[in-house]
């Protein structure tokens, strides 16, 4: 009797090229040490530890398919056609989850609708300009990426995606790669979520880098300003959400699903507020890591555009950061130093994660200071912003695709 044929996942490594046998290899270790650096809270959790387990998972379980080809009961990315569709939904573990609400932007949408309820745009309607001003610079790696990107010889749609790491937000990501670039859409997706991740640990050295230590631990001394009430926000939420709509339709679902997101919690609709907080977000955060994980298999990974996806996009997010520091350090000359710098970070639109940064930083150097307020309003414009620039790159595709 043939081992092989019994105990496939090891067998078919005995069939397969040694680049995918080391890649494979390569891949299940990279998972089990991303669900290690999750459990530590070292890489986001809610991201990593599904996405581990299932890049892990799906390159140990290589069975042979035919007599001559190997695969997965994962998931099929490629499936198109309806008979083949019909056939996937039935042979394959995640197939369902993945035709009905991934390859069409779905999930994107649902993460967004979530990180809307928790988001509070009162902070940005507080300092509007100010956050605005922000998170205009913090998309530097967003702009300047694409030509980068078509340096690098990648296509429009290629670039383009990439270029919406620099924007830091995962669900824009997902949506702009499945809008540009289908065909490179998982290592995109994939290596955007472990950049971002990866913002815990390194924009607290940007920030050390370029804000001197005494400046860090500026005090920010606010006008007082009367609260923003629940019907403000609604407004702000339905009018810009139209507005938007109406410049970018190709973005609008991503609009619509934020500024929903919002206007519910805005509302007091409490069980649907807790039920797209506790179900809708939670949910899609855990199958969007789970199906990224099952689709980083080694053929995917061993594209040889994979190369250029992962410095562009180190390059996008570097830039991006840098960009925002340097919009804060505007704000700070301008308001005559009564600012602080840090907060530019903020612009980068990891919601909340770059602004939890940018007041971490400064309390290591001044426990008296805080400046979570404004960084929260530049947080949430650098989502606006990111999402209008996703939604220019995707209408100008048919200019250069």
């Amino acid at each position: 009797m043939d081992l092989a044929l019994i105990f496939q996942g090891i067998g078919t490594m005995f069939y397969q090229e040694s680049n995918i046998v080391i890649a494979r290899i390569m891949l299940i270790i990279i998972g089990i040490v991303l669900v290690w650096l999750g459990k530590r809270n070292t890489l986001e959790p809610l991201i990593m530890i599904p996405m581990g387990f299932g890049m892990a998972a799906v390159n140990a379980g290589v069975l042979f398919m035919t007599s001559t080809t190997t695969g997965t009961l994962f998931v099929d990315p490629l499936v198109a056609d309806t008979n083949g569709i019909m056939d996937g939904l039935q042979v394959y573990f995640l197939q369902p989850i993945y035709t009905l609400t991934f390859s069409n932007s779905l999930i994107a949408c649902l993460v967004f609708m979530g990180i809307g309820v928790l988001a509070d745009v009162g902070s940005l309607l507080r300092y509007p300009f100010t956050s605005m001003f922000i998170a205009l610079f913090a998309e530097l790696g967003t702009i300047a990426a694409l030509p980068i990107g078509r340096a690098m010889g990648l296509s429009y749609g290629e670039s383009a995606a990439i270029a919406v790491v620099g924007g830091a937000d995962g669900p824009m990501v997902l949506f702009s790669s499945m809008m540009l670039a289908p065909e490179m859409f998982v290592p995109i997706t994939v290596i955007a979520y472990l950049y971002l991740s990866l913002t815990y640990a390194g924009y607290p050295f940007l920030i050390r880098a370029t804000v001197p230590r005494e400046i860090r631990g500026n005090v920010v001394k606010l006008t007082k300003k009367t609260g923003i009430t629940s019907g403000e926000k609604l407004a702000f939420d339905v009018i810009a959400c139209v507005v938007l709509c109406l410049l970018l339709p190709v973005a609008a679902p991503l609009f619509m699903s934020f500024f929903l997101g919002n206007a519910i919690k805005e509302s007091g609709i409490i069980k649907y507020t807790k039920m797209l907080e506790d179900v809708v977000l939670y949910w899609s955060t855990f199958f969007l890591g789970l199906l990224l994980g099952v689709l980083c298999d080694a053929s995917t990974i061993l594209n040889p555009k994979v190369l250029p996806v992962l410095i562009l996009g180190m390059i996008a997010l570097g830039l991006s950061g840098i960009g925002g520091i340097i919009g804060g350090f505007l704000v700070y000359f301008i308001n005559n130093k009564n600012f602080n710098p840090t907060i530019g970070i903020a612009g980068v639109s990891c919601v909340p994660t770059t602004a939890k940064i940018a007041q971490h930083e400064v309390v290591k150097v001044n426990k008296r200071a805080s400046i979570i307020q404004i960084a929260m309003g530049a947080n949430l414009s650098g989502v606006i912003t990111s999402a209008i620039i996703t939604g220019i790159y995707v209408s100008m595709r048919g200019y250069f695709m």
